[in-house]
């Protein structure tokens, strides 16, 4: 496995970032919100140690780099947040999720606007800093877009439960235990089935795929690349 440690640097270092902005952006927004249950832990911060997962941050990034996977995803430890706590709990929660995602967008912009400044750089360091921002900006979208999907736990499902009637937004909140064996059929079981039956039911994967190339080619445009 030729795996050296530019590549390990130049996927690792923005994933890091990109999931450490995430949760913190959850736990600053909450504490703005009238939850203080992250400050009080110490989770409002942008130290990497203060949100490793060991399985999520290190060991599945980790695989996904060794087994040359074709892209690199992983995650934190979630923030912890009392939405009871929050001033106004139904709308501070669709707020206090969308501040992950947004920060992400935002990390993903401030990344594309960086490369007009690679041209200041030397040679072997614009080469090493352009890797990193291309996967700042890859990353950043694929988290922000991923995260946005409508299923509870993860942040899409939240706003989802926050914006709905109260008669849709209940059912759905129960699905919150069952989330990520939702996640795991939709990607992995249901398109295995399929392709069983000749069939091409992979469907959740193509609107991430596409919603993906398209806010990347949108930032690329927004800041000037494209």
């Amino acid at each position: 496995m030729n795996i050296s440690l530019y590549d390990i640097s130049v996927w690792i270092l923005p994933l890091l970032f990109a999931i450490t902005f995430h949760e913190a952006a959850h736990g600053f927004a909450a504490y703005r919100l009238g939850d203080d249950t992250a400050a009080k832990l110490g989770r409002i911060s942008i130290n990497p140690l203060r949100h490793v997962d060991p399985f999520g941050t290190v060991l599945l990034p980790g695989m996904l780099l060794l087994s040359h996977a074709p892209f690199l995803f992983g995650y934190a430890k979630p923030v912890p947040v009392n939405f009871r706590a929050l001033r106004n709990p139904r709308i501070g929660m669709v707020l206090v999720a969308l501040a992950g995602p947004a920060t992400n967008i935002l990390l993903a912009l401030i990344a594309a606007t960086a490369f007009h400044l690679l041209d200041v750089l030397p040679q072997r360091a614009a080469q090493w800093v352009a890797d990193n921002l291309k996967n700042a900006l890859v990353i950043n979208v694929v988290l922000a877009v991923f995260n946005m999907l409508p299923i509870p736990p993860l942040d899409g499902g939240r706003v989802a439960v926050g914006l709905l009637p109260r008669p849709l937004a209940a059912p759905l909140a129960r699905l919150e235990p069952f989330g990520m064996l939702i996640l795991i059929g939709f990607l992995i079981l249901l398109p295995l089935a399929g392709s069983q039956f000749g069939l091409n039911l992979d469907v959740i994967s193509a609107i991430l795929k596409n919603s993906t190339d398209f806010l990347i080619r949108f930032i690329l445009v927004l800041t000037g690349n494209a």
